[in-house]
This record gives structure tokens, C-alpha cells and sequence, in this order.
């Protein structure tokens, strides 16, 4: 599935790539829901269904992943919110030997993700996998999220790379086809972003199911 000498960098996603999406869709889903519905004294049925539209209306920006601005828009702590529900932060199958062997193979290896700073520092803080990363970089600290094909060569400040030698593997279809768009040749989508739901349509993309497919030998 990939050609390991073609390969210089590797970029990866966060949620749903190497960790288990399943945390952040009962965070947004059920968990929120249930304290903003606390918060305002609604039932939770009608509490989820507002958040939904409130969602929707800022998908595939910034804000969706700023935790300040949640905090702000539905006056929760949504940190602090995170935190209770911390123990449902999973790390994919076969992850941490996947980053060793990069490692080992002298691969230039960075965390890309769209989530804010905080929401990155509670679950390096689980998982422990800032140790196998150059780079932890955040889509805030770039200014654009990585949905935008603007994002790739901004991108690029921060982390020299050559677009013609740099694998990403990300859960989203929109972050793959944008980062297509911005140069990055080599591109590798996820079957199973959250454990707990069927597999997932992966478009025109290669796509994994476990880490362990794509070792470098």
C-alpha cells in the first residue's frame, strides 16, 4: 500500500486516525448535551437536537474545534467537560509501534490535527504519544483548518516539508481532498475512525484498518 522509500514525512491526524473517534462523538453527542441541558433546563432530546443545528453551522471552521469558543457559545466549561468523560481517550491498535518503527526508519514524523491546543494536551496527557512526534501542531496555530487547501502550503512555515514526499493519513474526506489540493502526493484514509460504528465509505482513498498494514520493513 505504500512505498516507504518514496517517503520522507509523514503527517497524521489525531482523532479518528490514531485515536479512537469514539471519545469525540459521545463528548458532542451525548455528554454535551446532557450538561447543556442541566445548564438551561431543557429536556435532553431538545437540548441535542439544538446543539445539532448549532453544530452544523459551524462545521469545517476554526471555531468547531476551539474549545474557548464553545465554552463561550453554550457558557459550559467544555474542558473541564472533557475531562469527565477523559477515561473513554483510546489509542487505535498497533499505534505506538507503527510511530517506533517510523522512528526507526528515520521518517520526519508530525502530528497535524484541526482539535484546539487543549483538547491536544488532555489527550497527549492520556496517551503518552507526544514522545514519537517532531512536531505537535494545531490548525489554530496555522490560522486555517486543515479542510482548507490554503492550510497545506501555510502549513509549511511551521514544518518545512516536499509535498511530493510526505504521506498524510487522516479519518476526513475533506481534509484528504484538500490536502490533495494543496500538493501532498501520498494520501491514506481510515476504515474505522470510531470502533464503535460500521466501517466507513472511504471514496476514491487507499485506506487502512490497522496500523499493522503499513509497517515500514
Amino acid at each position: 500500500m505504500i512505498d516507504w522509500d518514496a517517503i520522507d514525512t509523514v503527517l497524521l491526524d489525531m482523532d479518528g486516525t490514531l485515536l479512537d473517534l469514539h471519545f469525540d462523538n459521545h463528548f458532542w453527542q451525548e455528554h454535551v448535551p446532557l450538561r447543556y441541558a442541566e445548564r438551561h433546563g431543557l429536556p435532553h432530546a431538545e437540548a441535542r437536537s439544538r446543539l445539532i443545528d448549532i453544530y452544523r453551522a459551524k462545521a469545517g471552521t476554526l471555531d468547531w474545534y476551539c474549545v474557548d469558543f464553545w465554552t463561550r457559545e453554550l457558557q459550559l466549561d467544555i474542558a473541564r467537560l472533557k475531562e469527565e468523560v477523559a477515561h473513554l481517550i483510546a489509542v487505535h491498535p498497533d499505534v505506538p509501534r507503527f510511530l517506533e518503527a517510523l522512528r526507526r526508519h528515520g521518517k520526519g514524523v508530525a502530528l497535524v490535527t484541526n482539535a484546539h491546543r487543549k483538547s491536544l494536551s488532555l489527550k497527549m496527557a492520556r496517551t503518552g504519544l507526544q514522545v514519537h512526534f517532531d512536531l505537535l501542531i494545531t490548525s489554530h496555530e496555522v490560522g486555517l483548518p486543515k479542510e482548507d487547501p490554503a492550510f497545506w502550503p501555510a502549513l509549511r512555515a511551521l514544518l518545512p516539508y516536499d509535498p511530493a514526499r510526505t504521506l498524510l493519513i487522516d479519518d476526513s474526506l475533506p481534509v484528504l481532498r484538500s490536502a490533495r489540493q494543496g500538493g501532498i502526493a501520498h494520501l491514506l484514509a481510515v476504515y474505522l475512525p470510531d470502533t464503535r460504528q460500521p466501517e466507513k465509505d472511504v471514496g476514491e482513498f487507499a485506506a487502512l484498518r490497522h496500523f499493522s498494514e503499513i509497517l515500514p520493513k
